[in-house]
């Protein structure tokens, strides 16, 4: 199985954004992940449209956009515009969420589900085979650089019910994600695996990505 990396912005250094955003493509990573924070859903805010339709100019990458937004169906058509390849919105957040996947998937974007760490699995479930990318997080959305919450079983959960399914999801886990946890993290059942500070936290970046992947015994997608 290949693994996915994508590295999250939301650690870079805003003050040199076009050379941070070269340097993970140069480090080989295909996808970037854009934690987009209201301030309402998650007690902070971070960046949101303009940023992405900035970077997008300068960059080829495949824009994995995480909304951590209330009601995010507002601004769909905003972000798909403003370059987005991927929209993931959260459960929580969502009045209608089978609705909200027809309507990301409408936009030619990928449309992705996520849920918080004390979120059941039960709140996904029904949408196994409508998302593109199921991601679990593994903190409390809202900031970066937190540490691993150890939910490997529910990982593991989760893949079952998506093989069952039949589902074509991408299992995505984000938050905390190290050398140290990589493995388990992708032997629980994880396809795509976000990392913030573990990445852009280090001096070379490369290293930084090989580490984590060599650490999955995997190879990159």
């Amino acid at each position: 199985m290949s693994i996915i990396i994508s590295p999250s912005l939301l650690s870079a250094n805003f003050a040199r954004l076009e050379d941070e955003l070269k340097a993970i493509d140069q480090a080989g990573a295909p996808w970037l992940h854009l934690d987009v924070m209201d301030g309402l859903f998650v007690p902070n805010i971070s960046f949101g449209i303009p940023v992405i339709k900035a970077i997008r100019k300068v960059s080829d990458l495949f824009f994995d956009c995480h909304l951590m937004i209330a009601e995010p169906s507002r601004y769909l058509k905003d972000f798909a515009d403003a370059g987005a390849d991927l929209i993931t919105v959260h459960e929580e957040a969502s009045r209608d969420v089978r609705q909200t996947l027809a309507d990301i998937k409408a936009l030619g974007c990928k449309a992705g589900l996520s849920i918080n760490p004390e979120t059941p699995l039960s709140a996904v479930e029904p949408y196994l085979t409508e998302a593109d990318l199921i991601l679990l997080m593994s903190v409390h959305p809202g900031f970066g650089g937190q540490s691993f919450i150890d939910i490997t079983f529910k990982i593991k959960e989760l893949r079952r019910l998506m093989d069952e399914a039949g589902s074509k999801a991408i299992l995505q886990v984000d938050g905390g994600i190290t050398t140290d946890n990589a493995k388990a993290v992708v032997d629980a059942g994880a396809k795509c695996l976000v990392a913030g500070s573990a990445i852009f936290g280090k001096e070379d970046r490369k290293a930084a990505l090989e580490g984590i992947l060599a650490a999955t015994g995997k190879e990159a997608q």
